[in-house]
């Protein structure tokens, strides 16, 4: 039996675990409601979809490898035994959720939303586009920039038993394998109100899960130079971010900053270009990104994945590897106050420089 969407109401209400939000409306809940269930009455177990002869045959040699890597996590990154990624979902549609994110014109302040359990969050999720977009719509008329992101994959937090969708599956092989080591890594351990915690945790785990998964198989290693260029790519808008804050709070007139504003987004663009045509050897996964608008809702979402990546690095090499141990001390790392939990991870990546 499937959950009913008024029950799923009260458990998203209560747990705050799927696309967040603080809306004090019961239609926004009854939007999370109706999204949920019909996510969750899509699921078919992965054995049942590989086995039936209509299956693509694509379909169901990514399904087969899901579920490898499903086993891996368990067995070998000690990842949560449950029946998360066990199904497969077909969800007809390119995202699983719309994200959005708002900012003040002059500020990188997001507008946040908050749940009981889950804590606050830099964004609210819809399940359908027209959603987001008159969400988005709404915080401009209120004065706010704002940016609507599509995301392939999500995680309740245990809270139900997640599935593999199809929009994963557009994906290659390493993505989709390191999404999954993600989404049970936030299974594993979270923490309220510390994004930067939860995301970095949890993509070291996806790096590391994967580059383990690779050596196990024998194949060639995750494609490290994507890896990167990622990186690069992220500490390039965060720079740019640092610039803004500055520029933000220099006190300089409103006009004057508005100029001064494009001109680093402008420099943001021929940072980028100068950055592909170079290092990366014309290499362009952002293309696209760099030539629509940007503005302070856009640049939000960087530096939450990977803040403290290098210090869960530290963190698992100091526990020699063992996955048991480093989830431990990391969980003794999260039961800190916020202050004494960012010194710890700041302690950590000074000693993995």
């Amino acid at each position: 039996m499937h959950a009913q969407p008024s029950r799923l109401v009260r458990l998203l209400i209560a747990a705050g675990a799927l696309p967040l939000g603080a809306c004090s409306t019961v239609g926004y809940y009854a939007h999370l409601a109706h999204g949920e269930y019909s996510l969750l009455a899509a699921r078919q177990p992965i054995e049942r979809v590989v086995a039936d002869p209509a299956t693509d045959a694509q379909l169901k040699a990514r399904l087969e490898l899901a579920g490898q890597a499903r086993a891996f996590a368990t067995e070998s990154l000690k990842l949560p035994r449950n029946r998360s990624y066990t199904r497969y979902a077909d969800l007809h549609r390119p995202y699983a959720t719309w994200n959005v994110f708002a900012a003040p014109e002059f500020s990188l302040d997001p507008v946040r939303h908050c749940f009981p359990f889950a804590g606050c969050v830099a964004y609210r999720g819809y399940y359908d586009r027209e959603h987001a977009e008159a969400e988005a719509k709404r915080l401009q008329e209120r004065g706010y920039e704002t940016w609507i992101g599509g995301s392939a994959a999500y995680s309740t937090l245990g809270w139900f038993a997640d599935p593999i969708l199809n929009t994963m599956l557009r994906w290659g092989d390493d993505e989709l394998i390191g999404t999954i080591f993600h989404e049970l890594a936030h299974q594993q351990l979270y923490v309220k109100d510390d994004t930067e915690f939860n995301e970095s945790f949890a993509t070291f785990v996806q790096r590391e899960g994967l580059r383990q998964w690779c050596a196990a198989r024998g194949s060639n290693a995750a494609d490290t130079a994507a890896e990167t260029r990622a990186d690069e790519f992220g500490a390039l808008v965060l720079a740019a971010r640092e610039r803004l804050q500055a520029l933000y709070g220099s006190g300089i007139p409103v006009d004057a900053m508005r100029v001064r504003k494009q001109e680093e987004i402008d420099r943001l663009r021929a940072d980028y270009r100068e950055l592909r045509d170079g290092r990366w050897g014309g290499k362009g996964e952002w293309d696209d990104w760099i030539a629509g608008a940007i503005n302070n809702a856009k640049l939000l979402p960087f530096g939450l994945y990977h803040r403290w990546v290098d210090a869960f690095g530290a963190l698992y090499k100091k526990q020699a590897g063992d996955w048991a141990a480093f989830y431990a001390a990391a969980a003794a790392i999260a039961s800190k106050p916020a202050a004494a939990r960012a010194a710890a991870l700041r302690e950590l990546a000074e000693a993995a420089r």
